[in-house]
């Protein structure tokens, strides 16, 4: 029966993370160019803003999640964190106007924060200490899964019809959404685990306990403002830029979801035995390099750097997670990670817009993801000064 309840808990709560951050937040990346297209008279600009309304509102879910913590349980946060993104959903799915479909975007983006929270500090707790690389690696499992749903999706969806097919994309996640919900408040119980304590103002009093805090702090930051560039533009790119037909851009952001598959699985886990400092600067490198391959055009170095983009997609969080947990308890956690997840956020508030804006000026994403390798070279940097 113990078995039981913990296969079911991890599948809830990889479903939960699927819901919230594949659908209710990189479904976006895939359906952008139809979607700016359709709705936003093919603005580059727009498309960004409407990326950042959704990452902005992820900020705000920080916030509003460091609150939390200290008022529910993990498998609270989780419950909330899914309503919010199922109704952000849903508004998608039927969005009659474009301020609607940015409204969606927004709810999702703070439902998407508030789930990204307690969802690995659960799937910890059923693993030894020497194995939190590994349990936090879990969760981008469920994101990976996702993500490839979302792009063979919309794949498949724009084979069989010429008519615009993005809102058919969130519809059937909508369905799926719903199942997850309901599931959430049946079959998901906490395990007697209490609220959190307060950790101070947005949960830095707890994270300033972390070793190793301020690098750790800033690595992440780098990392949002990296990923949300190449994720939220590379459908975009590769179309754009490099001639590629929506189906088989689509097949490479399926790709990189079937990569965070096994990134999570792997990454995180070496960081078990090698350390989190070492893993994290070979993450880093690797994604910058990723970043830049894809402005080749090349099918076969495409297809490498979106596995490449899909391993440390999910690695790079999972280690950063797997240090947080190591280094708080039960009560600690929560605010701890909000804290950090905080920074993480406002650097990934300004990514999309900044991106967007700068592919309308030049008439290309050349520079954009020439930004993102940078930025991910901070982040090398930052990492290489966490402690052993």
């Amino acid at each position: 029966m113990q078995h039981q309840r913990r296969v079911f808990t991890i599948i809830i709560v990889l479903s939960a993370a699927a819901v919230a951050q594949a659908f209710g937040r990189f479904t976006w990346g895939v359906v952008l160019p139809e979607a700016r297209d359709d709705v936003l008279d093919g603005s580059n600009t727009l498309a960004g803003l409407f990326g950042s309304i959704n990452v902005s509102a992820y900020l705000l879910g920080t916030v509003i999640v460091a609150w939390l913590a200290s008022r529910l349980t993990l498998v609270g946060l989780v419950r909330v964190g899914l309503i919010l993104s199922t109704t952000g959903i849903g508004l998608a799915a039927f969005a009659p106007e474009p301020w609607v479909l940015g409204v969606a975007l927004g709810i999702m983006g703070t439902g998407g924060a508030i789930i990204w929270v307690p969802a690995p500090g659960i799937t910890a707790r059923l693993f030894p200490d020497n194995r939190r690389g590994l349990a936090s690696g879990i969760v981008g499992t469920g994101i990976g899964v996702g993500i490839v749903f979302s792009g063979r999706l919309a794949s498949g969806l724009g084979a069989r019809s010429e008519d615009a097919v993005w809102q058919t994309v969130y519809r059937v996640e909508f369905v799926i959404a719903v199942v997850v919900l309901i599931l959430a408040f049946t079959v998901l119980q906490s395990q007697g685990e209490r609220p959190s304590v307060a950790g101070g103002l947005g949960g830095f009093g707890a994270l300033r306990r972390v070793e190793g805090w301020k690098p750790l702090t800033v690595a992440y930051s780098a990392y949002g403002f990296s990923y949300i560039l190449v994720i939220a533009f590379l459908v975009a790119r590769l179309e754009d830029d490099a001639g590629y037909s929506s189906g088989r851009a689509a097949l490479m952001f399926s790709i990189v979801g079937v990569a965070i598959i096994v990134g999570g699985l792997t990454v995180a886990p070496i960081s078990d035995r090698v350390g989190r400092r070492p893993t994290l600067v070979m993450a880093y490198v690797v994604w910058a390099a990723a970043a830049l391959a894809i402005l080749t055009g090349s099918l076969p170095v495409v297809i490498a750097a979106a596995i490449a983009i899909g391993l440390m997609f999910s690695g790079i969080p999972s280690t950063i997670i797997a240090h947080v947990v190591t280094h708080t308890d039960q009560t600690t956690y929560g605010p701890a990670f909000s804290a950090t997840t905080l920074a993480f956020g406002v650097s990934q508030a300004v990514s999309p817009q900044i991106g967007g804006a700068i592919a309308d000026w030049r008439g290309s994403f050349t520079i954009v993801f020439v930004m993102a390798a940078v930025v991910a070279l901070v982040g090398a940097a930052a990492a290489s000064r966490l402690p052993e």
